[in-house]
């Protein structure tokens, strides 16, 4: 079964190449035309970050040095959010513009007297579909926080279902199920994209009765996962993400050595780390990486893996010189891997499951391209193009694959001209 998950900046250090880019241009526009000076190395992605390392060199060197510091954390940090509140505008303009257009149209509906049928995200749809509801007395509600194993604050369970209701034995005539007829059922529901929604619902109305249950809390979080890809609102995924990783991390507590826990928990980092400042997004790199070898460690036969760590090194192979070095100045030893290694990943999850997804084989091909081997390029933009589109992911991995067949015949023909 191909897990398709739309994973665009699954990893901390993915999700962080952005504000490395922006580590480049000061390199470029604030340090090189100054004399040169040595940074300490802040944060290392193989050790406990937040650490602070001074060379023993006079104090009023060390308090400049120190000042210095914190303001470039401080302008990246802003220029970071300033990014993300550039992608949540767009999102709101693109809905805007699917929108307007449609507004006549259901004003037309409303005085006819139909009903109108409106976009609302699976969140609400989710609500709407349970029907009777059941109200949630302000005792039950309680504000506690848990500190993430990252080491930053996170918001508890509790408080984000308090503030984001989802279906919580909304339904009054819950079908009681013994906890190996429900996971079935999850598992089944879940091969189905169109029923990964119904799969969320029926975890979250067994909550109560199975929370303590290992196998049951990384399905849980797994789902959280799904209402997240699923999800159009940046708060909504927001919210599925911090969830979702707080879940993941109650089981690893509970099962240090079930491999799924390492797995889910890892993906759900990668989600958290969107919403994360720079500190924070190269915090949640370090702990995708550890969990993900964890878990190829105890699950060695899982496709999954190995097409997200493909995904990582891929990322991480393609990233400058200039980058790397700006990044290892600021915040230590950063992860490095080269496009053969991404390659050997994506070739072993075709190993494991041939056929697993069309963005394997476009990431393979896209290695392929990268290491001068265009006809096994060729190859895999052709396997890509057998698969049928499912996901969001399949639509725009079936898009790339065009792009590259075109780019790769144009080349073709000019060396076969030449």
């Amino acid at each position: 079964m191909p897990h398709s998950t739309n994973k665009e900046l699954i990893l901390g250090i993915m999700a962080g190449t952005a504000g490395i880019s922006l580590l480049a241009f000061w390199y470029h526009k604030v340090l090189k035309p100054r004399t040169t000076m040595n940074f300490p190395k802040l944060f290392s992605l193989g050790k406990k970050f937040g650490s602070l390392t001074l060379p023993e060199e006079s104090h009023s060197a060390q308090g400049a040095s120190v000042v210095f510091q914190r303001r470039q954390l401080q302008i990246l940090e802003k220029l970071n959010e300033l990014l993300t509140n550039m992608e949540e505008l767009k999102e709101e303009i693109r809905f805007l513009k699917e929108t307007i257009p449609k507004l006549e149209e259901c004003i037309q509906d409303e005085f006819r007297g139909k009903v109108t049928v409106h976009k609302i995200s699976p969140q609400h749809r989710a609500r709407k579909k349970k029907g009777t509801t059941v109200q949630r007395s302000a005792t039950s509600n309680s504000s506690e926080e848990a500190e993430s194993e990252g080491g930053y604050i996170t918001a508890n369970t509790d408080t984000e279902e308090q503030n984001f209701p989802f279906p919580k034995a909304l339904n009054t005539h819950i079908e009681e199920l013994k906890l190996d007829v429900l996971l079935q059922k999850a598992d089944h529901l879940r091969m189905n994209e169109s029923h990964k929604m119904e799969s969320f619902e029926l975890l979250c109305d067994h909550k109560e009765k199975f929370s303590e249950e290992t196998e049951f809390l990384w399905r849980l979080a797994r789902a959280y996962g799904d209402m997240y890809d699923l999800s159009t609102s940046t708060q909504e995924k927001k919210h599925y993400a911090n969830v979702g990783k707080t879940l993941g991390e109650r089981a690893i507590t509970r099962a240090p050595m079930n491999g799924h826990c390492h797995l889910w928990y890892a993906v759900l980092c990668g989600y958290v780390s969107e919403f994360e400042g720079l500190q924070n997004k190269i915090n949640c790199g370090h702990l995708f990486k550890k969990h993900l070898e964890i878990a190829i460690q105890l699950l060695p036969e899982e496709p999954l893996l190995y097409y997200l760590k493909g995904r990582y090194c891929y990322t991480v192979s393609r990233l400058s010189w200039i980058e790397k070095k700006m990044a290892a100045t600021l915040f230590g030893e950063i992860p490095s891997s080269t496009v053969h290694e991404a390659l050997h990943n994506f070739l072993k999850t075709e190993e494991l499951q041939p056929g697993y997804s069309m963005s394997n084989y476009m990431y393979a091909a896209k290695c392929y391209v990268e290491l001068g081997e265009p006809q096994e390029a060729c190859k895999f933009c052709n396997l890509a193009l057998l698969l049928p589109i499912v996901t969001k992911e399949d639509k725009d991995a079936h898009k790339e694959v065009k792009k590259m067949i075109g780019s790769l015949k144009r080349k073709f023909h000019t060396s076969s001209s030449a």
